[in-house]
């Protein structure tokens, strides 16, 4: 996971590590957060989507999470996770900052996906995309994916 934005606060912390502890691999979920910039509008787009960029390897699987992006079910997740993992490519979950990301993210990005239509603090899109990478998980291993 490639976020701006600060440390999680510590009932996200609390969530996320239930969550991380049920992941077996090959989900190896690691946070690595990028600081905000210090600019603003255009302007910190732009530096924050350079940082991002540079965090990349060329053979990672790049999902942006966007609101504009696809909003996919937790099995449609699961599938488009698959080949990425069966070919032991990383994939790396894209959380931008404030002010969204630049279109240089957007064109590396292989799959951009929406969590809904709403709009969350990051905080809380960080405990719910842990939560899904779980359920991935769970849905490829061939558990039974049932609705919550």
């Amino acid at each position: 996971m490639l976020a701006v934005g600060k440390k999680h606060e510590s009932w996200v912390d609390e969530g996320i590590s239930r969550y991380e502890k049920r992941l077996k691999k090959p989900f190896n979920l690691t946070w690595q957060l990028l600081n905000h910039s210090s600019r603003e509008n255009d302007a910190a787009r732009t530096e924050e989507s350079a940082r991002i960029l540079a965090k990349i390897d060329d053979r990672d699987f790049v999902v942006l999470l966007d609101e504009r992006g696809k909003n996919i079910d937790s099995p449609a997740l699961a599938n488009k996770l698959r080949s990425p993992i069966d070919s032991s490519r990383n994939v790396v979950i894209i959380i931008g900052g404030a002010y969204g990301v630049d279109p240089t993210v957007h064109a590396r990005a292989d799959f951009t996906w929406s969590l809904s239509k709403l709009v969350f603090p990051h905080q809380l899109v960080r405990l719910i995309l842990t939560e899904q990478l779980y359920r991935a998980q769970d849905i490829l291993g061939g558990g039974k994916y049932h609705h919550v």
